[in-house]
């Protein structure tokens, strides 16, 4: 490498030549005027050569000083780039968030991009499980857990209670003509959740309506596998509406009856302990809460 003059040196020129002014140059970089000027004058020695004329108030380039300036403050741009650009992510902050496979798509994955938009400093890294109960060996921050809230590993905030709903596809629902009803839907092909069961039966008792044997019975383990096979195809089932949402909103499915099933237990948020201080995580947790509540 060429040899190059003492960084110090270049950055109170560049700042002196920016602002015309050894005051104002050592303002900004935390130095005295006579600092700046000795700096300065040692950088014209090891150049030889005379890069400001020294006025009654205040310098001003020569021409060979405006010559040297534009390169110098262009080089400390590139490597501030350069520095951001590369060394940027290092300084962002992470927060960890754990759901069902069905919370993780079907409400927290389309609105990523709100949080972001909100906070973009923040990183979510937005993971799945099968059923959790305790921060485990997969470390996250922040739980969204379905169950009863009788956790203690953590703070445990309710995200409100659940209503789950019959969907289908509009074409199907069409299909029934004037015979649409509970009834008609139940005996037509159904699409069970394990896990859930009962709500067939408890919907039935609800609304006083008899629940017909089902003329064909697809059984599916997640809500999410449950709307994509009677997006796909003929069925009916039964999810959470905050799960059927988007799908009812881009017109894919629709809820042939007006009637809702109140489901106990619900979801609720566990923030980590020794989470308490963290700023991006009361920002995530704020956002979720943002989700279910309102």
């Amino acid at each position: 490498m060429k040899h190059l003059p003492h960084a110090n040196w270049l950055r109170t020129f560049e700042a002196a030549a920016r602002h015309s002014s050894f005051s104002a140059a050592a303002e900004e970089l935390g130095l005295t005027p006579a600092a700046v000027s000795q700096q300065v004058r040692l950088l014209e020695a090891e150049l030889n050569a005379v890069l400001f004329e020294r006025l009654p108030r205040g310098v001003q380039l020569t021409e060979i000083g405006q010559a040297y300036a534009l390169p110098i403050r262009n080089g400390f741009s590139d490597m501030a780039v350069a520095t951001d650009g590369l060394f940027r992510a290092a300084k962002r902050q992470l927060v960890r968030v754990r759901a069902s496979i069905s919370c993780a798509a079907l409400v927290i994955a389309p609105r990523l991009n709100q949080f972001r938009e909100r906070h973009p400093d923040i990183d979510v890294e937005l993971t799945t499980f099968v059923w959790a109960d305790r921060f485990g060996v997969e470390a996250s921050d922040i739980d969204i857990r379905f169950g009863a809230g009788e956790w203690d590993d953590g703070e445990v905030m309710h995200l409100g209670y659940e209503y789950a709903i019959p969907v289908c596809r509009p074409d199907y629902a069409a299909s029934f003509g004037d015979d649409l009803s509970f009834a008609a839907l139940s005996r037509g092909h159904i699409v069970s959740i394990r896990g859930s069961e009962t709500d067939w039966p408890r919907l039935a008792d609800q609304i006083g309506q008899p629940l017909q044997a089902p003329s064909h019975m697809t059984w599916v383990d997640s809500s999410l596998l449950a709307l994509q096979t009677v997006m796909a195809g003929e069925g009916t089932t039964i999810v959470f509406e905050s799960f059927a949402e988007q799908y009812l909103k881009q017109g894919l499915l629709c809820a042939p009856l007006t009637d809702r099933l109140g489901i106990r237990p619900s979801h609720y948020m566990v923030r980590d302990k020794g989470t308490e201080d963290r700023i991006e995580v009361q920002s995530v947790c704020a956002w979720i809460r943002s989700i279910y509540l309102t």
